[in-house]
């Protein structure tokens, strides 16, 4: 699955994450102020934001721009020396590519966060009647959010174009390395599917998964300092009462009981998606060879298969009806948990409507980072389910012994 594409693929994340780390601490530590001595510098602690599209080119954004270049080249430079790989170019400047994009459509989000700001207080003085507020100011500030917005459409357009094309590489990149080993493999149950669909579904699942994992870091960077920021209007929490850094102290218990009640109510399913692919695979098998063999596809032979197959669906459908249950309840929930939370500021009138707008998205964004886990349950269930059929097919290549899991004679639960 991964050697297949990636250079030494234990080493090359490994490294990757810990040269990731250091470069994150050391823009932060360091290198952010650096700019200035190259002619980027930060803008002054007093000055206003910039708001709209310009601030995709402001001199912070551009020397980042460089800085990221610089740790990318490094990186990728010294692992094409330490280990050449056919698939260099894609796996890692492709992934590299993938990051910087997600990074920038995370900045997309802050840009518009930074524009709801102004634009809710025009509508407040609009409707609070305390200052003229003429169509010009709202059409010129909706042209602002169309800049914005236009950018963002671009970029994910063209990200989604790219992104299609790496998903086909490292399916390509698995396709071949389970092929050249067919005569192997042949005989593990459902290989002629694990080779042709798992391989697939795997490509574009990691994909998915790794690039939200990528955003909901990123939004984290980039949404925790702005959701600190905008504290100044929020001194208490509902029934808790005053505590230090109370927006993000809220945030962060919220995600991490509804990862843990997840976790928890979810345990069962990943092994019971296994089992399904596999009655799956049999039933279908049996009918396949029944095509070219009239011994084959007795009609018990088959009511046998695919008795195998509702028990396996059924068990599935009872587990998934209470874990869908809890999932539902706390993502419904959680649309009125920030308002919960502003409730104590909304009833001492110390938040106007702009910046209510602002500390609710910064903190729907960093919430939905922390629940990352949350959200992407049902997707790491499947992408389990299919690396442990994928995985069955390399331990049968390396030589050893089928996974417990793949030695059950039906997979019945």
């Amino acid at each position: 699955m991964f050697t297949s594409f990636f250079p030494t693929p234990r080493a090359f994340f490994t490294s990757a994450a810990v040269w990731g780390l250091i470069a994150v601490l050391a823009w932060f530590f360091f290198f952010r102020d650096f700019g200035a001595h190259l002619g980027l510098p930060n803008p002054a602690a007093d000055a206003p934001p910039v708001i709209g599209i310009q601030s995709f080119w402001s001199t912070p954004f551009i020397w980042f721009y460089i800085y990221f270049a610089l740790v990318v080249v490094i990186f990728g430079l010294a692992w094409r020396r330490i280990s050449p790989h056919p698939w260099f170019n894609w796996s890692m400047w492709g992934s590299a590519l993938i990051i910087f994009v997600t990074y920038f459509q995370v900045q997309v989000s802050v840009a518009i966060n930074a524009w709801y700001g102004p634009f809710y207080d025009l509508v407040q003085a609009s409707v609070a009647q305390t200052r003229p507020t003429p169509a010009s100011e709202y059409i010129v500030s909706l042209l602002v959010f169309m800049g914005i917005a236009v950018v963002a459409v671009v970029v994910g357009t063209l990200t989604r174009f790219f992104v299609s094309h790496y998903n086909f590489r490292w399916r390509t990149a698995m396709n071949g390395y389970y092929t050249s080993h067919w005569q192997t493999i042949r005989d593990v149950e459902g290989a002629s599917q694990r080779v042709q669909d798992d391989t697939m579904r795997f490509a574009s699942t990691m994909e998915g998964l790794g690039t939200s994992f990528l955003d909901a870091f990123m939004t984290l960077i980039a949404f925790l300092p702005v959701l600190h920021a905008l504290e100044h209007y929020v001194q208490e929490l509902p029934i808790i009462g005053v505590v230090p850094y109370p927006l993000v102290t809220a945030a962060i218990l919220w995600a991490l009981f509804g990862t843990g009640f997840l976790s928890i109510i979810g345990i069962k399913l990943p092994g019971l998606e296994f089992k399904n692919q596999r009655v799956e695979a049999a039933y279908r098998k049996e009918l396949v060879f029944g095509e070219d063999n009239p011994a084959r596809a007795e009609p018990e032979t088959l009511a046998e298969f695919f008795r195998n197959v509702r028990i396996n669906y059924f068990t599935l459908y009872f587990h998934y009806l209470y874990f869908n249950l809890g999932r539902i309840l706390y993502l419904q929930t959680d649309n009125i948990f920030p308002i919960l939370v502003l409730i104590p500021t909304l009833v001492a009138q110390k938040i106007t409507l702009g910046p209510m707008q602002q500390v609710q998205n910064s903190f729907d964004q960093v919430r939905s980072s922390f629940q990352f886990l949350i959200n992407s349950w049902p997707t790491i269930i499947s992408l389990i389910s299919i690396f442990k059929r994928l995985r069955a097919l390399e331990a049968v290549i390396e030589g050893k012994p089928l996974p417990k899991i793949d030695q059950t004679p039906n997979a019945i639960v």
